[in-house]
């Protein structure tokens, strides 16, 4: 017997970036995006890979408490450079001072993913080595200048205009676009959702 898209749980996404919605999209799966409020703060003495795990569960805790039926589906991304996590900019400012730190050498986005079904729950992490080109201040001003830097970790988007900040990546591309898409397909997995399920949510 052939399964039906009605077969599949509703899926919430616990997220307010266009990003992610737009990759849960691509696969053609049905969803409901809903922005969890909960304080994306790492705690002190917390390693970098656990607290985007923590704070991916955290989100995704919190909304399937409305939404107890569905697969609810949450991440958090983080940049790091050497030991310092670098978040989001406040400002112009604060954006020019973030990537004059990342021109020429490599940083790390971290990005925790967390699935919750149920009583059912699984969570782990993805990292990228991220190596930026060298760039001067008038070529930071003049990206500033395309407004793509203010709502991303890391004061940059590797998926639109940002691309041409980057010179090589080593790990997972969509982990840097903010939802690692593997890691995601595996805890789908543990919670009993196989490869060929997830193709078949988008039929």
């Amino acid at each position: 017997m052939k399964e039906t898209r009605e077969s599949y749980p509703m899926i919430v996404l616990a997220s307010g970036s266009p990003r992610r919605n737009r990759m849960l999209e691509t696969l053609g799966w049905q969803f409901v995006a809903e922005v969890p409020d909960i304080d994306e703060i790492i705690l002190p003495g917390e390693k970098t890979e656990d607290a985007v795990v923590r704070l991916a569960l955290e989100k995704a805790l919190e909304v399937a408490k409305k939404h107890p039926e569905c697969l609810v589906i949450a991440a958090d991304t983080v940049v790091r450079l050497e030991d310092e996590v670098l978040g989001k900019p406040a400002d112009r400012s604060e954006a020019f001072h973030i990537l004059t730190r990342l021109s020429g050498r490599t940083h790390e986005v971290f990005t925790g993913v967390a699935v919750v079904m149920g009583k059912r729950k699984a969570a782990g992490y993805e990292r990228t080595f991220v190596k930026f080109r060298p760039l001067s201040p008038e070529a930071i001003e003049a990206y500033l200048d395309c407004n793509d830097s203010y709502d991303k970790a890391g004061a940059y988007g590797i998926q639109e205009k940002g691309s041409l900040l980057v010179q090589s990546i080593r790990g997972c591309y969509f982990n840097v676009v903010g939802l690692p898409l593997f890691r995601l397909s595996c805890l789908l997995e543990e919670l009993g959702l196989h490869l060929e399920a997830q193709w078949r949510m988008g039929i």
